[in-house]
């Protein structure tokens, strides 16, 4: 199945947790493994950098974080990021450096690399989210299946069975998503791809495309060759 590696996904070079990466093909490989490798990583940061707050709580010195912000640990807030009202962080959360988190966003198990914007009223559980990859206004990942079987990852008339009870979803750089959306379990959206708000996304998409329904995903040279 095409589109759904950690290689295709992601540039490696824009998150401090590339080191959970190594050896694994598929990136939903790793959220079983958050929880025990913020610990590690978090011991290796320079004091000089990040405040230690708490047991398994790691916050860079240059961070703004609102004071009615509830944080969790384990927990690493990247440099330069910024906490805004109301944020929930329920652990087993890595923020990129130059992150924001929005009023009321909720993150609970997901790695956002550097630059994500996740800033108003999201959900994003059991997720990873590349470089600069946005989500819009109140555009949730949803986690769990209705049934809570394992979740499986389904493109190109393929499926993929995953063995995760909880997996959101796999946002590649700079991927842009529309305000109210939903990426139901195990959707993968590829790099530069553009979700329209009001979605409900679910399955493999593909890179470089904008995604307008379930039956009319397009790519974005037919935009710019203006033959759409």
């Amino acid at each position: 199945m095409k589109y759904i590696t950690i290689k295709e996904l992601f540039d490696l070079k824009e998150t401090m947790a590339a080191e959970i990466f190594e050896g694994k093909t598929y990136p939903w490989e790793v959220l079983p493994l958050i929880k025990d490798y913020i610990p590690r990583l978090g011991a290796a940061l320079s004091p000089e950098e990040y405040d230690h707050p708490e047991e398994n709580v790691w916050i860079a010195r240059d961070a703004v974080v609102y004071p009615t912000v509830s944080i969790a640990g384990p927990c690493i807030i990247g440099k330069g990021a910024e906490i805004r009202q109301c944020a929930f962080i329920r652990g087993n959360v890595i923020v990129g450096e130059h992150a924001v988190v929005g009023n009321s966003t909720e993150l609970k198990n997901v790695i956002l690399f550097n630059r994500v914007q996740v800033p108003h009223y999201n959900y994003v559980g059991d997720s990873i989210l590349g470089f600069r990859a946005h989500m819009g206004a109140g555009s949730i990942t949803s986690n769990v299946k209705s049934d809570k079987t394992p979740v499986k990852v389904k493109g190109q008339g393929e499926v993929l069975e995953t063995g995760l009870k909880k997996f959101g979803a796999m946002l590649g750089d700079c991927v842009e998503v529309g305000c109210g959306s939903i990426l139901n379990p195990g959707s993968v959206i590829g790099p530069h791809t553009n979700i329209y708000p009001l979605s409900s996304v679910r399955g493999v998409i593909p890179p470089n495309h904008i995604y307008k329904n379930a039956g009319e995903i397009v790519e974005k040279t037919l935009y710019e060759n203006g033959t759409l």
